[in-house]
């Protein structure tokens, strides 16, 4: 039962780095869309593309912790207590991110609209920089029972590269959603904006990830290993051939099979992560077996996920239907409440 769950975690942490990770991105490319009226029809196709689905991607992460604590709870006491700062920093992110975004929209006054898009921008960057940092500090065995709080748990070369690759692939995520939200929203001039992003941020994932090589080699040395062989490997090579897929379908504009091919890619690589860690939640200290809870806790845990994944998959599914297909519509000024005032863009 400890293995099972342990797999439902590391299934459900590739589906909020996928998932997350397109919104995340997105926000990223807002950040650098330019000023107000350069960056309005960037923006205008992010806020449409978002809009129905950004709040229900965050189930994951709840999800996450919830299995975390519950099916391991020594080993969510050892990360939460040597990573406090990340994570803190990470929620205050999260909690900006959604107040910027869904405060944006409805106001009317551009410089509030400023204030709250640089919220969101940002934090669409601090998050999964965070989150990064810190799986970065668990995967090179900085986290142990026992390990207090400090700077070199999560503020070290293997973490701050995690980071980064965290944030290059959810832009690549999101500019590969986003190019095929421009052919759904009929934005023909957005299409070949982000078609150029896409491939500008494979690049950067590909330059981090020869940046990291050497560094995981010394620094994460158990976990390096574990990619470099077995199943590990072959993950981490049918990653390389959907990333590589996803580049020659954006290039030919096919960008409906680029989502699949680029969230395989992004979902390919935590699964190789997973995989090299075995049979380690936390590399070369704490086992699966060990790190795992009572007994009887465990089945209660497999019985209710078995019941989320009956009762939620099927629901997420169909939203994420919905809106792929464009049946979800926007919220309007009168079901928003918001309404014009002096002052209005000003």
């Amino acid at each position: 039962m400890a293995s099972f769950i342990a797999w439902v975690l590391v299934v459900a942490i590739a589906a909020y780095a996928c998932a997350g990770g397109t919104d995340y991105g997105a926000g990223f490319w807002d950040l650098l869309a330019g000023g107000a009226e350069r960056g309005r029809r960037p923006r205008w196709l992010i806020d449409h593309a978002m809009a129905p689905v950004w709040e229900v991607n965050n189930v994951w992460l709840i999800f996450v912790l919830v299995v975390m604590w519950t099916g391991f709870p020594t080993m969510f006491q050892a990360v939460f207590s040597a990573m406090w700062l990340p994570l803190a920093l990470a929620a205050v992110g999260l909690v900006l991110r959604g107040a910027g975004f869904a405060l944006r929209k409805p106001t009317r006054r551009l410089a509030q609209q400023r204030v709250y898009g640089a919220m969101f921008a940002v934090s669409s960057l601090v998050t999964p920089f965070f989150l990064g940092a810190v799986l970065g500090g668990v995967a090179s065995g900085r986290v142990k029972l026992g390990t207090t709080a400090s700077a070199d748990a999560w503020a070290n070369g293997t973490s701050v590269l995690v980071g980064l690759l965290a944030i290059a692939a959810a832009a690549f995520l999101g500019a590969v959603f986003l190019c095929s939200d421009a052919v759904r929203f009929g934005a023909g001039d957005l299409v070949d904006y982000f078609r150029l992003r896409a491939l500008i941020a494979f690049g950067a994932v590909v330059v981090l990830a020869l940046i990291a090589l050497p560094v995981t080699h010394d620094d994460a040395r158990y976990v390096w290993d574990g990619l470099t062989g077995g199943l590990g490997l072959l993950l981490i090579i049918l990653a390389a051939v959907c990333g590589l897929a996803t580049v020659l379908l954006v290039w030919r504009r096919s960008f409906g099979w680029s989502r699949h091919t680029s969230v395989a890619s992004v979902a390919l690589v935590v699964g190789a992560w997973g995989c090299a860690q075995r049979p380690y939640v936390l590399p070369t200290s704490l086992t699966v077996t060990e790190a795992a809870g009572a007994a009887h806790t465990l089945r209660w845990l497999v019985i209710v996920t078995a019941i989320a994944i009956v009762l939620v998959g099927p629901a997420l599914v169909l939203l994420y239907r919905l809106d792929t297909m464009g049946e979800l519509e926007e919220l309007t000024d009168a079901d928003t409440g918001a309404a014009r005032t002096p002052g209005d863009n000003l």
